[in-house]
């Protein structure tokens, strides 16, 4: 028996189907939305004149409510349906990923990025 499982997105704003998935971060929690390509678009416009006047932070450790670094850095896992998606779109982009297992974090930056 063949069994094929299909992920669908819609977008989390106006309920139409969905292009991708954007993660942000804001007071040191991360966000994911669906959105269309249009919408996806419109939120980037929107933070565009904060981005443009912020600094990147790579590697930062996790802030405590009182404003002290805890050392730990957050991790992200991947949901099943998110490491399908990614897989499937590696594949279609002749990029060799395992069938099972953790995602090389590379593989993952790059689908997040497309």
């Amino acid at each position: 028996m063949v069994r094929q499982t299909i992920t669908k997105l819609i977008d989390d704003i106006d309920g139409t189907p969905a292009d991708s998935t954007v993660t942000f971060a804001l007071d040191g929690e991360r966000f994911e939305i669906d959105l269309s390509d249009e919408n996806a678009a419109k939120l980037r416009e929107s933070f565009a004149p904060w981005v443009a006047g912020a600094r990147p932070v790579r590697g930062a450790a996790k802030r405590t409510g009182a404003g002290r670094s805890t050392g730990a850095r957050r991790s992200r896992s991947t949901s099943a349906s998110e490491a399908q998606a990614i897989r499937e779109w590696a594949r279609e982009n002749n990029i060799e990923v395992s069938d099972r297992g953790r995602i090389k974090a590379e593989i993952v930056e790059q689908y997040n990025n497309r």
